[in-house]
C-alpha cells in the first residue's frame, strides 16, 4: 500500500503514538466512571480520542490523495526554538531563580518578553503589532489574575517596587 500524503500519515502516526502513551500513562491513575471521575479519567479520555483521530487521519493518508500529499520537508528548528525559550524565559522572569539570587521581573514584564520572543518564530514581525498585543495579553492577565483570581504574584519587577 501507497502513502498518498506524507504529511497525514506522519501527523497521524504522531497523534496515535502521542494519544496512546497518554492513554497508557493514565492507567495508572484511579480511572473512575463517568459520573464519579477519578485523576486518570480526563486524560485517558483525551489520549483515547486523540489516538482515534490519530487512526483516522492515517487511514485516510493510505486512501485518499490529496493535492498537498507532498514529501515531508526538513524540520522547522528555529520556530520551536524561539516558542519553547520564550515560554522557559517567562516562567524564569515571571517567578525568579532564587538559587542565584535572580528576583521576579513582574507580570508585565514577563509578558512582553514571552510576546516579542514567540513573536520571532513567524515569518514576518512588526514590533508595533507584537507591542500592541503585549499590551491586551498584560491587562487581560491583570484582570483574570490578578483582580478576578486574587492570586499574589508581582505585577512590576523587584527592583521597581522595591
Amino acid at each position: 500500500m501507497n502513502i498518498k500524503s506524507q504529511k497525514d500519515f506522519f501527523s497521524g502516526l504522531m497523534f496515535l503514538i502521542i494519544g496512546g502513551a497518554f492513554a497508557f500513562g493514565a492507567t495508572s491513575y484511579t480511572i473512575g466512571t463517568s459520573a464519579r471521575m477519578g485523576p486518570g479519567y480526563f486524560p485517558m479520555l483525551l489520549g483515547v480520542i486523540m489516538a482515534i483521530l490519530g487512526a483516522i487521519v492515517l487511514f485516510y493518508s493510505l486512501i485518499v490523495e490529496t493535492p498537498d500529499g507532498d514529501p515531508v520537508t526538513a524540520f522547522a528548528w528555529t520556530p520551536i526554538l524561539y516558542v519553547l525559550g520564550a515560554n522557559v524565559a517567562f516562567g524564569i522572569m515571571l517567578v525568579g531563580l532564587p538559587a542565584i539570587h535572580l528576583p521576579s521581573s513582574g507580570l508585565f514584564v514577563a509578558i512582553f518578553t514571552l510576546t516579542i520572543l514567540a513573536s520571532k518564530a513567524g515569518d514576518e514581525f512588526i514590533l508595533k503589532e507584537v507591542l500592541i498585543l503585549g499590551t491586551i495579553l498584560s491587562l487581560i492577565s491583570y484582570l483574570a489574575f490578578i483582580v478576578l483570581l486574587k492570586l499574589q504574584m508581582p505585577i512590576w519587577p523587584v527592583y521597581i517596587t522595591g
